[in-house]
């Protein structure tokens, strides 16, 4: 890695990751000390946020296999997660993520939750209900109960249909039955994912149309210091304006289903620049990403052998940036 000239003197960076001594040396205190949530020895307030994407979230679940590899998942007091980033996040939280990393490139689960000619019956994409009420129960059970009562916080994002507002909705849960409401709820693609997710009496869609990576909501929430796992290189486009015939096919799926959420999706271009802004902005961060010459990954991309390769390339992005923390000596 090489000090960057500008910014902060505190950042080093290299293909678009950042890695700022402050976290790391907050890392290894906690870790030094046995730091847990229940017993921190600081007043600061370290959270993880998992950028969302759909596919691309192959990216940051590699991420997530080496936070559980290297130890460092009691360090934080909180897990943020935007769409698939809310799912990795809960993989997490359970101690599953690595023993779990197949379902990316497993041919029955990823056929079954995205199906593009599904469309053509009218049926969603993106069948986020399989995913969570089938896959997680019955074909790749996940730890609900681990989740759950895991003392480090999960703060899966959605954005109300009502508002356009990105809405946290961590004390919405309570039982295993609202976490899958919950992970339903932050992953539901507009028109791909079908319907938006109902919950007490709100109803939600995913939570990229108002936040991709949840650094603002972590901010209201007083967090001091921040790891961000990012699903897209530092020189691809965060986001691009809706297209014409996007317009017209999800302009009246929004007004019909979710008018709040309309503006924020037609503004996105804008919205992620303040959402990059910010990220920027913060003075302790890690910001992970893919490096460069990393595979483009859509947003329902399938392919055994791109997902294998995007999980593979994440693991070793984030065990790059945060192995010091375990390793001193490195």
């Amino acid at each position: 890695m090489a000090e960057t000239t500008s910014g902060s003197s505190n950042a080093i960076h290299e293909e678009g990751t950042t890695v700022n001594r402050a976290v790391l040396q907050l890392l290894r205190h906690r870790m030094h000390d046995g730091s847990t949530p229940q017993n921190r020895s600081d007043d600061a307030r370290l959270v993880l946020l998992i950028e969302g994407g759909s596919s691309r979230g192959a990216y940051s679940s590699g991420m997530t296999i080496a936070i559980e590899q290297l130890g460092l998942l009691p360090l934080f007091d909180a897990v943020y997660g935007s769409s698939a980033g809310a799912l990795n996040a809960a993989w997490l939280l359970c101690g599953r993520a690595e023993s779990t990393q197949h379902a990316w490139w497993d041919k029955t689960i990823m056929t079954g939750t995205i199906a593009p000619l599904r469309l053509l019956r009218r049926q969603p994409v993106v069948d986020t209900r399989f995913l969570v009420h089938t896959v997680y129960t019955e074909l790749m059970p996940m730890g609900f109960r681990e989740i759950l009562d895991n003392p480090v916080e999960f703060h899966p994002i959605a954005t109300d249909a009502h508002t356009g507002l990105p809405v946290d909705l961590h004390s919405r849960i309570r039982d295993q039955a609202s976490l899958q409401s919950a992970l339903r709820a932050s992953t539901a693609m507009p028109f791909l994912a079908g319907e938006p997710v109902e919950i007490g009496g709100r109803r939600y869609v995913d939570a990229g149309i108002s936040e991709t990576v949840p650094i603002a909501t972590a901010l209201a929430q007083h967090a001091t210091h921040i790891v961000a796992l990012r699903t897209k290189r530092s020189d691809e486009t965060t986001a691009t304006a809706p297209t014409r015939a996007e317009r017209m096919l999800l302009g009246r799926w929004f007004a019909r289903h979710a008018p709040g959420a309309a503006n924020p999706w037609r503004h996105r271009v804008v919205m992620r620049a303040e959402e990059e802004l910010l990220l920027a902005a913060h003075p302790a961060i890690v910001q992970i990403r893919p490096p460069a010459g990393s595979a483009h990954i859509g947003r329902t991309e399938r392919r055994p052998h791109l997902m294998r390769s995007a999980v593979a390339t994440g693991r070793q992005a984030a065990w790059d940036a945060l192995a010091v923390c375990v390793e001193p000596g490195r």
